[in-house]
């Protein structure tokens, strides 16, 4: 009965010890994993100004605003000030479309996203992921031409929304 026990005891600990290997090898691939390329631009423009003007932007070229998410503004009607920060969900149909006929698993993708951060002198400045970097890792050809098109719109709504 105590080599039961016993051997019991040492299958739980050998599972335990396996799986916090498992565990800690995941871990350890997560954290050396490279963030995607995200490019950031700044701006002389304050969190506010730069929002409006983005908005403005994206409407310019025709693209559509799909949501917006904000931290700031969720802590600020909390009554607790925080950086400004800004995620602005962008897209339109016919690109939806084609990156659907091409990929649905890419739909998870869309909207593309673009992070207006409010950085500690008062101004604030763009972060996003390239269209071309977010559908690369499909190896999807139609995916790649459509990300290509969107590379130089989504530069230009950020130059012109960090433009003086």
């Amino acid at each position: 009965m105590k080599l039961f026990i016993r051997s019991a005891g040492l299958r739980r600990l050998s599972l335990a010890a396996a799986a916090l290997t498992l565990s800690l090898g995941l871990l350890a691939t997560a954290a050396s994993a490279a963030p995607p390329a995200v490019t950031t631009v700044a701006s002389a423009h304050d969190f506010d100004t730069l929002v409006s003007r983005l908005e403005a932007a994206i409407a310019r070229h025709q693209m559509g605003l799909v949501a917006q998410a904000s931290a700031s503004h969720g802590a600020a009607a909390r009554g607790v000030k925080i950086p400004g920060n800004a995620v602005l969900m962008v897209f339109r149909n016919d690109y939806a479309m084609r990156m659907l006929a091409a990929s649905v698993p890419a739909g998870i993708e869309a909207p593309l996203r673009l992070y207006v951060t409010e950085r500690p002198d008062g101004s604030a400045q763009i972060s996003y992921p390239p269209p071309s970097t977010v559908f690369a890792p499909y190896g999807n050809a139609e995916l790649d031409a459509m990300a290509r098109e969107l590379d130089p719109v989504f530069a230009q709504i950020v130059a012109d929304a960090v433009a003086p």
